[in-house]
């Protein structure tokens, strides 16, 4: 086998060696993102509203409900029952009258839009400069107005009756569980010459 036999350097000749220091280290340094945003927004928002609700009911909901049940019962037996006899008379004789009117004057002046138009600069390449640059000016002119009228009138006869029984055997033996309920209702409402009356009367001048 043949080894690569390598000359030493003497003593002198590492002396004599000699090397120069290497410049400073220049980093480079640029922002990611210059953000620049010029909007001009003008909003002239008016809403008047008008609302009126009249109303006449009658509303009747005569409810009957019976449950007999036997969870894990042996040689048991459940009744319910619920008897239900229900008489409703309900009458109206009136008016039910809302009245909202609304006038509404709304000028929102001092309203100066320009036209839109400008100029786009874009600057040389610069190795300092941001990836992205962009500025933000932002201008916002709003003019609101809401003037808002309502008026609700009502007459309304409601009855509701319930007649409810409940039975039940849980985990018994040769047991008997009866439940019964008997409702007699007998309801009469009467409205005669009733007026229900709403009035909302607005009168809105609205400048801006």
């Amino acid at each position: 086998m043949d080894y690569l036999v390598l000359d030493h350097l003497s003593t002198e000749e590492l002396l004599a060696e000699g090397g120069s220091l290497l410049p400073a280290k220049e980093v480079l340094s640029i922002p990611l993102l210059d953000l620049n945003l010029d909007l001009d927004l003008a909003l002239d928002l008016a809403a008047p509203i008008d609302l009126a609700v009249a109303a006449n009911a009658n509303v009747a909901a005569p409810i009957s409900a019976a449950v007999g049940a036997n969870v894990l019962s042996a040689l048991s037996s459940a009744a319910a029952g619920a008897d239900q006899t229900a008489i409703i008379d309900q009458s109206i004789t009136g008016e039910a009258i809302a009245y909202a009117p609304q006038t509404a004057v709304v000028d929102q002046t001092d309203d100066v839009i320009d036209d839109g138009s400008g100029d786009v600069v874009v600057d040389p390449v610069d190795v300092d400069a941001a990836l992205l640059n962009v500025d933000v000016n932002v201008d916002l002119d709003a003019d609101l107005a809401a003037p808002v009228a309502g008026a609700v009138a009502l007459n309304a006869n409601v009855a509701a009756p319930i007649n409810a029984s409940a039975a039940a055997n849980v985990a018994t033996i040769g047991s008997s569980a009866v439940s019964i309920a008997n409702q007699d209702a007998t309801i009469t409402q009467t409205m005669d010459g009733v007026v229900a009356e709403a009035t909302a009367d607005q009168d809105a001048e609205i400048s801006q």
